[in-house]
């Protein structure tokens, strides 16, 4: 898998700070006014530590509305169709998923599947605790490829026949691995990393969500640093 920021707003938390400013203030915060004008009553010696108190103040207030206005547009390499369909559930982005319909899957069957950790791991850990297994780990990696392999065969073989590629996708597993992005606002990416990077979600998408939050911290640093630090937050009031 892997996760790039392709484009984000320019000065993101700048962009907070001066929205937020027009809440606690009568002043105009058009980008005519300067940032230094629009942040002068905010309690610091430089614009950083003023930015700093600002945004401190409106997670301790949970005054999460400011962060609205910055989004974020991701590229996600390699995820099963299983861990899209947790990830689209998040409604508040918009999405574009490479579509089945149009592309043909073809290839080693160990790149176009998912191939979950609990087929290899020796002791299986899940939401509902230690499991006791009666496969090997080598007897669940060759039943899984062995079903992936077959699948791959009977959709070439259909379109081979003549079968349009969305219906010979029928017969593919949710492990299909697929590509997409999405775009989501700094608040809505904090409300996905709490309900994604819960101890109890699935593996898969708990590793898409660690390395959305790694590209937040590049992009937006002093957010998704204290976000990190005290997540899950309280993403109203």
């Amino acid at each position: 898998m892997r996760v790039e920021l392709l484009r984000g707003t320019p000065e993101p938390e700048e962009l907070v700070c001066r929205c937020a400013r027009g809440d606690y203030s009568n002043q105009w915060v058009g980008s005519d006014r300067p940032f230094e004008a629009v942040m002068d009553s905010v309690e610091g010696e430089t614009i950083d530590e003023k930015k700093e108190t600002l945004l401190e103040h409106l997670f301790r207030s949970g005054h999460f509305g400011p962060f609205e206005h910055p989004t974020a547009t991701f590229a996600v390499e390699g995820v099963s169709r299983s861990c899209m369909a947790q990830l689209t559930r998040h409604r508040h982005a918009s999405f574009d998923v490479q579509s089945l319909r149009y592309t043909e899957v073809t290839g080693d069957p160990r790149e176009l599947f998912c191939f979950p950790p609990s087929l290899s791991d020796q002791e299986i850990v899940s939401r509902e605790g230690v499991s006791e297994v009666s496969l090997s780990a080598d007897e669940r990696e060759a039943l899984a490829e062995e079903l992936y392999e077959s699948s791959i065969e009977a959709y070439e073989r259909l379109i081979d026949a003549g079968v349009p590629k969305e219906d010979a996708r029928m017969v593919l597993p949710l492990g299909t691995m697929v590509n997409l992005t999405f775009t989501m606002n700094a608040r809505s990416l904090m409300h996905l990393l709490d309900m994604r990077l819960k101890g109890d979600a699935q593996w898969e998408v708990r590793e898409l969500s660690n390395g959305v939050l790694d590209e937040c911290k590049e992009w937006m640093p002093r957010t998704f640093e204290r976000y990190e630090d005290n997540h899950p937050n309280k993403l109203t009031p």
